[in-house]
């Protein structure tokens, strides 16, 4: 393995910050246990020794009991006495148009600044102006909100944000911050309480001085989609409660589930304790104590049923009731049943695409291209197995989403990044944008032959329209989206036009809906918004305003006629019906540094450049989370396409959508244009 900055496997080589991240890389799994001899070359198996000595914020230089800080790896100083920190870091400089970061790390040069941590270390935000107020400066120079202090979580690399004080009570500058009192009885120059409750009590500080010691939160701040768990460590969405997992640490997200009558599913026969438990209604007035306070017993038990019920009637200690078979619900006059739609009251949950209604049931449907599984719930697609594509550094990688099977389908030179990237249907091509030479180019999966479309243009996301046969992109520093023909070729000349310009703020990931004649993008500038617009650039309207931080990655769910995104800031994933409604938000750990995203069937994909990683979790839940790929390098680009022979078919869920007819008409002889027609739906 190369020198110190790898770790030995049993099948080769990994790298060292992969040991003990909690996803076992090495088939034994000796990367993630404890186990090895101090001193001699980096062995997976060996990584907890090292943060028992330095802790989980710092790394142990090899052979010492010297402890330094992750971001001062690849810095260009030589931190550990053998320079071990600065061995086998990547010498290429940056290319044209590209910043060098502090670890060498190359980004483009318009990212520096921009408020988001692209290099990792974040270097290409600590020469930057002064913080803006409600932020605050961590050591290595990253600004961060001022909520974000003392939440038990290292927002700053160097975890200055969560400093031993948190939760002390105390200042230095002997004066307590606005909205405090002094305590009575205290020694102190100044011992300062809350005068009034409040949800994040904390004071300015200055973290390098510390003159002002944060507080901690009082109380644990959720948003109105998420509940706190009991022991205040963190939130959980409401759709989790319940749910048969335990998604806080202390489990209380599942206590008393079993019993409760509200309990999501939970048959409507039920017949509700005095202690807000339920048991069965057959089971009441059976001379057994069922409900803990014995409220099932006794009373008006003796009396007959003489009701006139729809469907049953058992007796009751309050006297005879009514109850429905399953599917049904009491009416409000007590004696009739009427049906539950369960394909309304269940949601999503009910049936991953189509639900049909029917009296006291429902039954799940799939798209055509779709068979429904023996669960009755979900569909998967027919015919050949789905693969995603995936962008890492100067590959493209073809991933099957069932097997497993990875290969190598697309290689420029090594010092070229594949970044955006899409793919056309039609015509089996991958379209990805080379920020060497600032063109988007193209290579042919059938001939292995390649071309260039378009040179001189800067894009941060790049989208096929392959049924008008366009291609769309953002430039993000210029504020606009442009288009060319994907039959174009590079002659000298730039053939392409600008489809939006003027008030864009900062466009970023682009979605497009070929066969609706619809696009849909991010901003990510002053306010950040999803958008939506025809593909001409016309009927340009905001889709989405509220609620987001910094939507990087976007993602199209046609079978659910939903839009999904990835959003940096507030480490969430998002979704929303294409009209803007119905939105559901759900924050996830892991989600850190989101570039692109994709869905297939039950699934949400994503490229994480930080932990050099793509990923996955239920597009419904947020759970299951799994780590497909990780590699040298980061990922970029990402999509599933439809795989199939040389010249495969359209998908048949997009000619045949009854919901989604074809409004594109650049679909039929270009639309009747000589050089480049954009659909106007």
């Amino acid at each position: 393995c190369a020198a110190s900055r790898q770790a030995t496997c049993i099948f080769g080589c990994i790298p060292v910050p992969w040991l003990c991240d909690g996803e076992q890389q090495c088939p034994d799994g000796t990367d993630e246990q404890c186990v090895g001899v101090p001193g001699h070359a980096r062995q997976a198996g060996e990584c907890c020794a090292v943060s028992s000595v330095c802790g989980t914020k710092k790394v142990q230089c090899p052979g010492t009991h010297h402890c330094i800080p992750h971001w001062e790896l690849c810095d260009r100083h030589q931190d550990c006495e053998d320079g071990w920190d600065e061995e086998g870091c990547p010498q290429q400089p940056c290319l044209p148009g590209q910043w060098q970061c502090r670890n060498r790390v190359c980004i483009m040069a318009e990212w520096k600044c921009n408020g988001i941590d692209d290099c990792g270390d974040s270097s290409d935000e600590d020469v930057c102006a002064p913080c803006t107020p409600g932020m605050v400066r961590c050591d290595e120079g990253k600004c961060i909100l001022e909520s974000l202090m003392c939440d038990d979580k290292d927002d700053c690399l160097d975890g200055t944000d969560e400093p031993s004080t948190c939760g002390k009570w105390h200042t230095a500058a002997g004066c307590c911050p606005s909205g405090w009192g002094q305590g009575e009885g205290s020694h102190r120059p100044c011992n300062c309480l809350p005068v009034c409750s409040c949800q994040v009590c904390s004071a300015r500080v200055d973290i390098r001085s510390g003159d002002l010691y944060w507080l901690a939160f009082l109380h644990l701040s959720c948003s109105r989609t998420h509940v706190p768990c009991r022991d205040g460590t963190g939130c959980v969405a409401q759709e989790y409660l319940c749910d048969g997992e335990k998604d806080c640490a202390d489990g209380s997200d599942e206590d008393g589930c079993t019993q409760l009558c509200n309990t999501p599913g939970r048959s409507h026969s039920s017949y509700p304790c005095g202690l807000g438990s339920c048991v069965n209604a057959s089971l009441v007035c059976n001379s057994l104590q069922d409900c803990a306070d014995g409220s099932d017993e006794g009373g008006n038990c003796s009396v007959p049923c003489h009701r006139s019920c729809t469907h049953l009637c058992y007796p009751s200690p309050q006297g005879p009731r009514c109850w429905c078979d399953p599917g049904y619900r009491l009416a409000e006059d007590g004696l009739s049943c009427k049906d539950i739609d369960e394909c309304t009251e269940l949601g999503k949950g009910a049936c991953s695409q189509t639900c049909l209604n029917a009296p006291g049931s429902y039954s799940c449907g799939c798209l055509p291209g779709y068979l429904l599984e023996p669960d009755g719930r979900v569909c998967k697609l027919t015919g050949p197995e789905p693969k995603l594509l995936v962008a890492v550094q100067s590959e493209v990688l073809s991933y099957g989403l069932r097997s497993g099977h990875e290969e190598v389908v697309l290689a420029t030179d090594k010092d070229r990044v594949v970044f955006s990237l899409d793919y056309d249907l039609v015509e089996r091509k991958v379209f990805w944008m080379d920020l060497a030479t600032e063109s988007i180019r193209w290579q042919d999966l059938n001939s292995g032959k390649k071309g260039t479309l378009v040179k001189g243009v800067r894009s941060d996301c790049i989208a096929v329209d392959w049924l008008g046969r366009n291609l769309y992109w953002t430039d993000g520093v210029a504020g606009q989206v442009l288009a060319t023909r994907l039959g174009a070729t590079w002659q000298g000349i730039p053939e392409y036009t600008v489809v939006m310009d003027g008030d864009l703020d900062q466009p970023h990931s682009l979605v497009l809906q070929p066969l609706a004649g619809l696009m849909y993008w991010s901003e990510v500038g002053t306010h950040s918004r999803l958008m939506e617009a025809s593909m001409d650039g016309s009927w340009r309207h905001v889709l989405l305003a509220q609620g987001l931080g910094w939507p990087t990655a976007l993602a199209l769910d046609l079978p659910t006629q939903r839009i999904f995104w990835l959003d940096e800031k507030l480490g969430s994933v998002g979704s929303a019906h294409l009209d803007g409604s119905s939105v559901k938000v759900l924050k996830l750990p892991w989600v850190r540094s989101p570039f692109a995203a994709a869905v297939c069937e039950g699934q949400l994909y994503w490229s994480e450049r930080k932990t050099w990683s793509v990923q996955q979790v239920d597009k419904a839940s947020g759970k299951n989370r799994t780590v497909l790929l990780k590699r040298h390098g980061q990922p970029h680009g990402l999509q599933v396409p439809s795989w199939g022979g040389p010249n495969p078919a359209l998908p048949a869920l997009l000619i045949s959508h009854p919901a989604q007819p074809c409004t594109n008409g650049c679909a039929k002889s270009n639309g009747g244009c000589a050089q480049l027609c954009l659909p106007n739906p």
